[in-house]
């Protein structure tokens, strides 16, 4: 797929998004559609965004299950671009959130890092991704499918924002050196429960984010570096690491909330209008 390709793949992705329209069929059934190709249209969506006066401040993860790489052929996981309309700071670990033009949402609970320099080095290495936090919280990440019944290959992903609608971050709690080892040992090991209207929904853990949500940051930092050397996961970006559970469908009026065992964060609501 050629450049004027790509970019009149874009066009009709942003349009999608902007408009509520699906998208059908998704990109990967098109020929010459492949992941580089899908990253050149992401990289295209960042500019116009960008140029349009909406600042990228990070990154958010998905496929953060090595079972699915093997059957998705995927050497890692893959990533898109948050923005700072998308990225919202709650006020007293409780937001509400209204978004226009959506299709088909959901609610995933996911760590967020908040980076002060960059991310580089051995991709096993959780301690060394701490390092390189500032801060951490809990988040839900909402994500809005423009595929038909939620059918798509990760280079549909990608090319469409990685299915970012927007990101709602708890209270952050400071990476500190001397709490390094504690968190490289707790992350794995966290529990959360999703509550919806006050009802149980499901239980997770940190090992469902590549065995912990650190190593996740790390394998992301490896990864970025290797596909886009001048462009690595650097200071000042903000992550979300992958869903600690599965994706749940949601609609206005509903209330969610995330309740963390066996790491020192507090709940966090949120509310759809």
């Amino acid at each position: 797929m050629g450049s004027s390709e790509s970019e009149s793949l874009a066009r009709e992705l942003l349009s999608a998004s902007e408009s509520g329209k699906m998208v059908d069929p998704p990109p990967s059934t098109r020929p010459g559609f492949d992941l580089d190709t899908a990253y050149q249209v992401e990289g295209i969506l960042k500019h116009w965004r960008e140029a349009a006066g909406h600042k990228s401040v990070g990154r958010k993860v998905g496929y953060g299950n090595k079972a699915m790489w093997r059957v998705l052929k995927l050497e890692t996981l893959v990533w898109g671009h948050m923005y700072d309309d998308t990225v919202h700071q709650t006020k007293g670990n409780s937001g509400a959130l209204a978004l226009a033009h959506s299709r088909s949402l959901k609610v995933e609970p996911e760590i967020v890092f908040g980076l002060k320099q960059r991310v580089t080095g051995d991709p096993s290495d959780a301690a060394a991704a701490l390092a390189a936090c500032d801060w951490l919280a809990i988040g839900f990440e909402i994500i809005d499918c423009p595929y038909p019944d939620w059918k798509f290959q990760p280079s549909d992903f990608v090319a469409s924002f990685g299915l970012h609608a927007a990101l709602v971050i708890g209270e952050r709690v400071q990476v500190r050196p001397e709490l390094i080892p504690q968190l490289a040992e707790q992350l794995p090991r966290f529990k959360v429960k999703m509550f919806r209207a006050g009802e149980f929904v499901e239980e997770g853990s940190g090992r469902n984010s590549l065995k912990s949500p650190a190593l996740c940051l790390a394998e992301l930092g490896a990864a970025v570096a290797r596909r886009f050397p001048v462009e690595p996961l650097s200071a000042g970006e903000i992550v979300s690491s992958g869903t600690l559970t599965a994706g749940h469908l949601t609609a206005a009026g509903d209330k969610w909330k995330v309740e963390i065992e066996g790491l020192a964060l507090p709940p966090l609501t949120l509310r759809f209008t």
